[in-house]
């Protein structure tokens, strides 16, 4: 039964490294190398299928930021992009051959070496918490200190009121960000172990693919709602009113 904690593989000094952060730092490497790789091979005249996905991918994100919010399109997509790829490859991770089956045993319990870090809600809480700082930064940014604060406080009885509700609204979006990126994955991994250890073969094969499109639409809805919450928040209070 997989652990809602992950497993401590070892400790450098007092600090814990568990299954799910090297995972995490599997995923960085992969897409550390993939853009350096990619970078290398640019050509003016795409000349190999990376760089023509890569293109693709690019050109079809930002076009969707620029449909949503056209000002700050250009501000908002390199987060867009970046929370996508790197929980995309995060869920995938999961399912690569030997995560979450290849380790070590404690007792009668198999410790797992890799851990698909998204099924750790530390990980998943992060990632939230990134999303929500970022928004409130870029939105300080672009609007002002000075329309940023007026969204959350006022003079007027009315709009004072409705800023303690906009206050309450960004801790609700840490819990709902995390624990619906969380909830999804643990229970996908729960199933596909579940289903694996009872049957072998082609039956696990038709969850396995649920998982991959999972997968995508996970980070897509992650990545989605950050630049739509930075679209809002990106936009000028008074403007909007």
């Amino acid at each position: 039964m997989l652990s809602f904690a992950p497993e401590i593989i070892f400790k450098i000094g007092k600090f814990p490294v568990s299954n799910t952060l090297l995972d995490t730092l599997l995923v960085d490497i992969i897409l550390i190398g993939g853009a350096l790789y990619v970078g290398k091979k640019i050509t003016s005249i795409p000349s190999n299928p990376v760089q023509n996905i890569s293109e693709w991918v690019v050109e079809t994100f930002y076009s969707l930021t620029e449909s949503v919010s056209q000002n700050a399109a250009s501000k908002i997509f390199p987060y867009f992009i970046t929370f996508f790829l790197f929980i995309l490859f995060i869920n995938w991770s999961a399912l690569i051959p030997g995560v979450g089956t290849i380790g070590f045993f404690h007792g009668h319990e198999l410790v797992p070496l890799f851990r698909g870090a998204t099924s750790d809600l530390n990980t998943t809480l992060g990632l939230a918490l990134v999303s929500v700082a970022a928004t409130h930064v870029l939105s300080i940014r672009t609007i002002g200190i000075k329309d940023y604060l007026s969204r959350y406080f006022s003079f007027n009885p009315i709009n004072l009121f409705i800023g303690v509700l906009e206050i309450i609204s960004e801790i609700t979006k840490v819990v709902s960000l995390s624990f619906r990126l969380f909830g999804n994955i643990y229970a996908g991994e729960v199933v596909l172990i579940t289903v694996s250890s009872i049957f072998a073969f082609a039956f696990p094969l038709p969850f396995l693919m649920l998982e991959v499109i999972v997968g995508i639409v996970q980070a897509l809805v992650f990545s989605m709602l950050t630049m739509a919450f930075m679209a809002i928040l990106t936009t000028s209070h008074n403007k909007a009113h």
